[in-house]
């Protein structure tokens, strides 16, 4: 999934820092943190300092954490009844009820920004998926998949919720319900919770990353289509056209002046895709003309890219974090549910209509498959094009913020850290730029990119997160949480390991396509 984008998990902050705001995983979902340190909340006395949040531009995300929030002890090895003690001490403790929202978001506002988390380039590259699963494979493969992403949103708010519990916590992200986790796990596992705590941060970055690379080469693919009307040039000279802009474009700093620019892309992107899935009900053949069922050798593909386009658990729990009515998130009929049930019908829906338009020609990016020789259709590349462009510094300015503050810190002036981090974006835009065009095959980039890190991100933790968190206190009857768990697990770590080994193997042997 993919385009959108993107909320992401803070580095954590002390109370006095200076507040930057910061994007998370697919598009104008925003939280803020200094990530000035980086090895976690935990100050030498084995407090975990709350963290710090503040609102963005558009009023999205803001301040979860009261004035008068407590630093709870961590669990320390050793101390079970001064924990049991705490564990009875914080049942009557409600995080919702102690979250000061300067701005809460409404039900509807949460629906909007959970489908623009979720919904970006992805989709258009969901036919290539139902290519290499087959047509009825791909078509209750993602609705599937769909479910089992949802459930793992949902075990990662319940793990939040308690673990604000224990911790007398209003709120906490991603990157503190891993390092939470551990600190109250078994005695065994605690040592590791700061490592957790990086490996969920370095998996966001390498997510979003990934994200910038994929929206580098789908511009410079969609305006090579167009311009191949006329005249046919390299995909990589367009990827050198871009990189100065590109690069002018993400050296703005203050996400203030780019909200106008998520307002045009997201009108642009809805205009896009409307126009395209116009195209694929044209003239649609009948199912017998495209395969059924795929090879076995190219699952793998599909799972990459159906979860690089479902992974928006990133933006889950900052949109929960931040709702006026947090309880209405969850449940059967909740703003989870609605979003994500919208979601696996819009991919399933542009994954069969347009494999069964297009078969095993099917590209990268459905638009790459309309008529080159119409107007209307090379006026949709050309806006697709323009929108992911603009998309690209929200997405960018996650991974730049996860890693700004610790760079800016190694200066002592005002200029140097300026010119810090006129560097440091400089040189992460260039190297994204340096990826796609070592790599100019979207369908394989989109695969590997899901398969390694949206698949760790919304298949591996969440399941190793609940199984820790509920350790001390059951997993329920005949233990079915821990057997859910594990086999929730095992699907992700296959995915995992075959769908990166699928995807190198593409990228290596490009004539396999």
């Amino acid at each position: 999934m993919e385009d959108l984008t993107p909320l992401t998990n803070l580095q954590q902050l002390d109370d006095s820092a200076k507040r930057k705001p910061k994007m998370s995983e697919r598009q104008p979902l925003l939280l803020q943190g200094d990530g000035s340190d980086y090895e976690g909340s935990r100050s030498g006395n084995g407090l975990i300092r709350p963290p710090v949040r503040s609102s963005p531009p558009d009023s999205t995300l803001v301040n979860v954490h009261s004035e008068d929030s407590i630093a709870v002890h961590a669990a320390a090895p050793g101390d079970d009844d001064e924990q049991s003690g705490e564990n009875l001490k914080s049942v009557g403790y409600n995080p919702t009820h102690h979250r000061t929202l300067e701005h809460p978001t409404s039900n509807f506002d949460t629906l909007v920004h959970l489908l623009k988390g979720n919904i970006g380039t992805g989709i258009l590259a969901m036919p290539e998926a139902f290519k290499n699963a087959g047509l009825y494979v791909g078509l209750f493969g993602t609705l599937i998949m769909g479910a089992i992403c949802t459930h793992c949103m949902h075990m990662l708010v319940n793990c939040s919720h308690e673990l604000c519990r224990r911790f007398q916590q209003p709120s906490l992200d991603f990157s503190e319900v891993a390092f939470c986790s551990f600190e109250t796990g078994p005695l065994g596992l605690r040592r590791y919770s700061h490592l957790a705590r990086r490996v969920v941060t370095t998996f966001l970055f390498i997510t979003q990353i990934g994200f910038c690379c994929v929206y580098f080469l789908f511009v410079a693919l969609n305006v090579k289509d167009v311009m191949d009307h006329y005249y046919k040039v390299d995909v990589r000279i367009y990827l050198l056209l871009m990189l100065l802009p590109m690069i002018m474009l993400n050296l703005v700093r203050n996400l203030k002046y780019l909200t106008p620019v998520s307002l045009i892309a997201a009108v642009l992107t809805v205009a896009g895709l409307a126009i395209s899935f116009s195209y694929m009900l044209q003239d649609l053949p009948d199912t017998h003309t495209v395969k059924p069922v795929a090879t076995w050798a190219t699952l793998p593909l599909y799972f990459g890219t159906a979860i690089y386009a479902f992974e928006g658990i990133g933006v889950v729990l900052p949109l929960e974090n931040n709702m006026r009515t947090p309880e209405d998130f969850g449940g059967t009929t909740g703003v989870l549910n609605t979003g994500m049930v919208i979601v696996a019908c819009l991919y399933t829906s542009v994954g069969f209509f347009g494999y069964l338009k297009y078969g095993e020609s099917v590209k990268g990016s459905i638009t790459l498959n309309l008529p080159q020789e119409e107007l209307l259709s090379r006026m949709v590349r050309i806006t697709m094009a323009v929108a992911i462009f603009l998309s690209y510094t929200l997405q960018f300015y996650v991974p730049v913020n996860m890693v700004e503050p610790f760079v800016c810190s190694q200066f002592d002036t005002t200029r140097a850290k300026e010119m810090a981090s006129t560097i440091l974006r400089t040189v992460l835009v260039t190297f994204t730029f340096l990826l796609a065009a070592c790599i100019p095959n979207l369908g394989s980039i989109i695969s590997l990119v899901g398969a390694v890190s949206s698949s760790a991100l919304a298949l591996i933790a969440p399941p190793i997160i609940e199984i820790i968190t509920f350790y001390n206190v059951g997993y329920g009857r005949y233990n079915w949480m821990l057997w859910k768990d594990f086999l929730i697990l095992i699907f992700g770590l296959c995915g995992f390991v075959f769908g990166t080994w699928a995807s190198l193997a593409q990228i290596l042997n490009p004539s396999v396509d």
